[in-house]
């Protein structure tokens, strides 16, 4: 099979598109065809030498969409998504023609949508939806603040959030990005200069119900600062590559009465009926996943080249060559 291997951290040039053997299927594991796959800021970290407990050399890739090859209950051909539980880390993920993970982490669903959609979704949709209810618990007429809303996990939260019947405000420091985000029902898009909690509170005076924070730690205060007291900041992003708070004093850096959460999740935590929806609601028309860019496995050091140059808006998916047409 082919396969998209990083010999060890470095520049894109460590990216190898190469040949593997088929992974042989043990007991608990299914071997997943791969039809496409999201490329992730995860990977990116791991890329960079930035991800802990990852051994090289190592195939990429926390999550995959395709069909089920053979291994666990499922019957072969069964679409399938998978993510996280280690995948592109302790073992080898879904940068490949290929991919070998534990049946636990494996759920299935049924869509005629192109693979290229498909591949938009997983972990976008699983991040997006834990972060709504596990981190912020969001309730209809409440106010959401998306600190980085260009992003693919900023659309699809945006996307959930009016679902939910919350009034949307999303962020982008690129000026060309303001209309992006009202064409995908951002109700009030802001352009970052640093003080978004002026800009929020000219608006809502008293700030918003819930904030999520993608960009990192370099704009968590201000997305504090921009939430009204008993409202709650999710932290479930590192656009900024920037995730930790030197020197922290709670009382010094959190506004009285703001609470502070966090959230990063795994494939059991999202759904089947969840993903079912999602997709199903899409194909109607219903909801928005936001921009994408589709690229070839030959094309890996320019689709992370992009990533990390934040060169396009919203999810970057990359075809395996075996996604011909619509799915399965």
């Amino acid at each position: 099979m082919r396969a998209v291997v990083l010999r060890e951290p470095g520049p894109v040039e460590n990216l190898e598109l190469t040949d593997l053997p088929l992974p042989e299927v043990k007991p608990g594991w299914v071997r997943i065809a791969v039809r496409a796959f999201g490329i992730n800021r995860s990977e990116l970290h791991t890329r960079l030498g930035l991800a802990e407990g990852v051994t090289f050399p190592r195939v990429p890739g926390i999550e995959a969409v395709g069909v089920v090859d053979a291994g666990g209950d499922f019957e072969p051909g069964q679409q399938v998504v998978t993510m996280m539980g280690g995948m592109g880390r302790t073992f080898d993920g879904g940068y490949a023609e290929y991919t070998l993970v534990p049946e636990g982490q494996v759920i299935p669903f049924r869509s005629e949508l192109p693979w290229e959609v498909i591949g938009q979704v997983p972990e976008t949709l699983q991040t997006a939806y834990g972060s709504l209810t596990t981190g912020l618990d969001l309730r209809k007429g409440q106010a959401l603040l998306i600190r980085g809303g260009t992003s693919a996990l900023g659309f699809a939260t945006a996307t959930l959030a009016k679902d939910l019947g919350a009034t949307v405000f999303a962020t982008t420091r690129q000026q060309d990005r303001l209309d992006i985000l009202a064409e995908h029902g951002v109700d009030h898009p802001l352009l970052d200069d640093g003080d978004i909690a002026a800009q929020v509170r000219k608006i809502v005076p008293d700030g918003v119900d819930a904030a999520l924070e993608l960009v990192g730690t370099p704009t968590l205060p201000d997305t504090l600062k921009a939430t009204r007291v008993h409202g709650t900041v999710c932290f479930a992003g590192m656009l900024s590559n920037q995730w930790t708070i030197s020197n922290f004093y709670p009382i010094g850096y959190l506004p009285a009465g703001v609470r502070l959460t966090a959230y990063g999740g795994e494939a059991d935590d999202l759904p089947a009926s969840v993903l079912q929806r999602h997709l199903d609601r899409i194909a109607a028309g219903e909801a928005s996943l936001g921009p994408a860019k589709v690229y070839s496995m030959a094309e890996i050091r320019q689709a992370h080249d992009d990533l990390e140059h934040n060169r396009t808006a919203g999810k970057l998916v990359v075809l395996t060559g075996r996604a011909e047409g619509a799915a399965p």
